[in-house]
């Protein structure tokens, strides 16, 4: 919904460096004219891929978690599965479209069965977000996966090392609480699934 009142809060970005632009990452530094005219700079922003966040629970109803090593925090986490949208440039981010290759769902269902060697037959898209608004141009696209049956062992990409963990709806909920659930899009994912 766009507000005609909101034009006077845009920001024009009048300079561009990119500091890191590889494979992986285009990390930005750039200069701004705010709304009232005043130059600010600098600001860094980062553009990553579009990802896939995944709340499976199998066919007794616990819920098919991942546990990993998450540098930024330098802890073991509980997360749900989830993982990059693929591209045909082979780049790891990027707002063109034209360069997607699977859309987000097969990319939901790739990433759960690579991960987890699980499938589903019930899938649901709960919400797409910007998954930092503030900084990053990238969006993430949440679904739940139900009656999820084991079907293959994991296909892990070579710096995955993940182990599976299925967990009660009230395990979730402690660990969501003790700090050990700690990603803050799949606790938004897991607080939309219980909707229902």
């Amino acid at each position: 919904m766009n507000n005609k009142d909101d034009e006077n809060l845009i920001w024009e970005e009048t300079k561009v460096e990119h500091i890191v632009q590889d494979e992986w990452i285009d990390f930005r530094r750039s200069a701004f004219k705010l709304p009232d005219g005043t130059e600010f700079e600098p600001y860094y922003t980062y553009s990553r891929r579009n990802y896939v966040v995944i709340v499976a629970s199998d066919e007794e109803g616990k819920y098919i978690c991942v546990r990993q090593f998450r540098y930024g925090i330098k802890k073991v986490t509980t997360e749900f599965s989830a993982g990059g949208i693929e591209r045909t440039d082979g780049k790891e981010y990027g707002t063109d479209d034209k360069a997607v290759k699977e859309d987000a769902l097969d990319a939901a269902k790739r990433e759960l069965q690579e991960e987890t060697g699980y499938v589903s037959d019930e899938w649901r898209h709960l919400i797409t977000v910007p998954s930092n608004a503030t900084i990053a141009d990238n969006y993430a696209y949440i679904f739940e996966a139900k009656n999820c049956r084991k079907v293959s062992g994991q296909n892990l990409d070579d710096t995955e090392f993940l182990n599976v963990k299925k967990y009660t709806a009230d395990e979730i909920e402690a660990m969501i609480k003790d700090g050990s659930f700690p990603q803050a899009i799949h606790i938004m994912a897991w607080l939309l699934a219980k909707e229902k």
